[in-house]
């Protein structure tokens, strides 16, 4: 496609995973927009598109019909739509794209929380198979002051509501979050709770504070202190010591990540350990990548 159809609300996000997808805003900007660490939608205000613009978008595409096969819907968390509205979308999109495989977005867990089961089946069934859920911690304190709006049970009904009407999750999970206060707790109850909901995919990235760690410290509502590179690597090691996950497929290959860590959980565990262990007591043979800068 070398003259692209339409033309985008900028900025415009999507997961790593997504490279290959056709992204659809259907909302711009975030739906909570609050969250402490996250500058992603700052520049734009909430607003749901005209269902007739969404559309208008979606038929540009058709005679590019049968090389779609996947679509990312954007931007921050689509599911604060109702469900008829969306259902309207996912339909739209099967009639129109035959070959189409995959439709995925982000999600935050209260909003999977406040669809009804009938509501998520119905969002299954009409081709929404796919959830990019940023957890950033598990842990109650923690979420409370990086002002997320979730809680470690709010989370874990989300996920669990979800994946018991066949969506598969991508959880993320911020290491560094909590700072040196709430280090360890940050560690065990984020394990906890992917231990409680056993998602199909799971990753990890390092707090980069995009615009200063003191503009970071300033809205983060707690005593912030930065973890050391060493103290990343201890608390990642708690975090996956506590793990006790079946079959999910990790990633800790984020650019932010020093280590970088791929493979099964619980099948790699061990060997991500051993990995762990090497960069905390000999990081000079680790294969670290170079610490990024805490700016754009």
């Amino acid at each position: 496609m070398n003259n692209f159809p339409i033309q985008y609300n900028e900025p415009l996000f999507r997961p790593p995973s997504e490279g290959r997808s056709l992204i659809l805003q259907i909302t711009l900007g975030c739906s909570w927009n609050k969250c402490s660490f996250c500058e992603m939608y700052t520049s734009k205000h909430f607003k749901a598109r005209k269902e007739e613009e969404v559309f208008s978008e979606i038929d540009t595409f058709i005679p590019y019909a049968s090389q779609i096969r996947r679509i990312f819907l954007a931007d921050g968390d689509p599911l604060v739509l109702s469900t008829d509205r969306l259902l309207r979308i996912l339909t739209k999109l099967k009639n129109t794209f035959p070959k189409l495989q995959r439709i995925s977005t982000y999600a935050s867990p209260s909003n999977l929380a406040r669809k009804s089961d009938a509501e998520l089946k119905e969002l299954y069934e009409a081709g929404l198979s796919l959830l990019y859920v940023g957890i950033e911690s598990g842990d109650s304190q923690v979420l409370e002051c990086i002002q997320k709006g979730e809680t470690f049970e709010t989370t874990i009904e989300g996920l669990n509501k979800s994946k018991a009407v066949g969506m598969n999750s991508s959880v993320m999970i911020i290491n560094g979050v909590g700072g040196k206060e709430l280090t360890h707790q940050h560690a065990v109850n984020s394990a906890k709770v992917l231990n409680e909901t056993q998602p199909k995919y799971a990753s990890t990235l390092v707090l980069t504070a995009h615009k200063g760690m003191e503009h970071f410290q300033n809205r983060y509502k707690g005593n912030f202190i930065e973890l050391s590179q060493q103290e990343l690597f201890i608390e990642m090691q708690t975090f996956i010591n506590t793990l006790d996950l079946k079959e999910t497929i990790f990633r800790s290959d984020h650019a932010s990540n020093n280590l970088i860590l791929k493979g099964i959980l619980g099948r790699d565990k061990q060997a991500f350990l051993d990995k762990i262990e090497i960069a905390i007591n000999n990081p000079e043979n680790a294969g670290l990548r170079p610490k990024m800068h805490s700016g754009y």
